[in-house]
């Protein structure tokens, strides 16, 4: 199983290792590491805590990268709904840093977890456990129950992801940085021939795209839960976006000549990634995005930046 995590220079991340030091936070770290995503009043109430306290903490933990927070609309007003950013924190001194992960750091992304979205119906998401909210509402894509979906389908529009940016934590040059998810076409029903151009951004720039043969379901996917009907979606295939010093490629093919240095990764302190179709798109046939639970691979959206040795 792929994990998030952050690898720590103590020369340099004391904004982290003064988020570890505090007990309380340590206790907030562990609780949505172990129970997920929680608003602040439900931290306060399970750790039997001062709102305020909660708050204060919280905000620390956000700005050390620890934690990341959004605002939705609740019954009454607006409610804070945290989000543990890692499940593992390591520490080690900058020469070491470049050896972690075989010289690649590694990122895994939750379908759910976007942090922008504007999409158009015929629309919807799943968890392995059932449909979220109502099908072809794009105000669904707001429903906190997202944060556990593992399958996600739209007409045109986007969903865009903020991965952390580890690599800026290390001195060594940045080699490529490669996305990979389960992709397909979104018709009605399914079709084996319903091409779709797919596009990608990183950092708000177009990389390219890839055109999806169809939306397949002549049979049930590998993870794909038994109650999701076989006449839905079922699986994707399982595509590699890769950005170098030479050009972006898709499971080795160049799509464009965007490079890395047209990315400039080490000016930010995170990596943005938009999936989706474009409003001039010459196939606009739909997409499905398949995470966890669904789909062929049973993985999420994974990152992954290489290093130079």
């Amino acid at each position: 199983m792929t994990r998030n995590f952050l690898v720590v220079d103590p020369e340099e991340g004391m904004a982290v290792l003064k988020g570890l030091a505090s007990p309380v936070r340590v206790k907030i770290l562990k609780l949505l590491h172990e129970k997920g995503s929680q608003n602040v009043n439900d931290i306060a109430h399970i750790l039997d805590l001062p709102q305020s306290t909660v708050s204060s903490n919280v905000s620390i933990l956000e700005d050390a990268g620890l934690v990341r927070s959004e605002t939705q609309k609740a019954r009454k007003g607006n409610q804070k709904i945290c989000h543990s950013t890692f499940d593992e924190v390591l520490v080690a001194f900058k020469e070491d840093i470049a050896k972690v992960k075989g010289g690649h750091i590694e990122v895994s992304m939750p379908l759910g977890l976007y942090t922008s979205c504007d999409v158009l119906a015929p629309c919807g998401l799943c968890t392995p456990d059932g449909v979220v909210g109502l099908l072809d509402v794009p105000d669904t894509f707001l429903d906190p129950e997202r944060m556990r979906a593992g399958l996600i389908w739209f007409t045109r529009g986007h969903v865009e992801y903020q991965f952390p940016n580890n690599a800026k934590l290390s001195d060594t040059e940045i080699e490529a940085i490669e996305f990979s998810m389960e992709l397909s076409s979104e018709v009605p029903g399914t079709s084996a021939d319903w091409p779709s151009d797919i596009s990608v951004w990183v950092n708000g720039t177009d990389i390219g795209t890839w055109t999806s043969p169809g939306d397949y379901g002549d049979k049930r996917g590998v993870y794909t839960p038994s109650w999701w009907k076989l006449k839905g979606s079922q699986y994707g295939k399982l595509k590699t976006f890769r950005v170098t010093k030479d050009g972006s490629y898709v499971d080795g093919l160049k799509i464009s000549p965007v490079t890395l240095a047209d990315l400039d990764i080490s000016a930010h302190h995170s990596i943005r990634l938009r999936v989706g179709i474009r409003d001039d798109a010459t196939r606009p046939g739909g997409i499905n995005i398949f995470g966890r639970g669904f789909g062929n691979y049973d993985q999420d959206i994974v990152m992954r930046i290489y290093q130079a040795r």
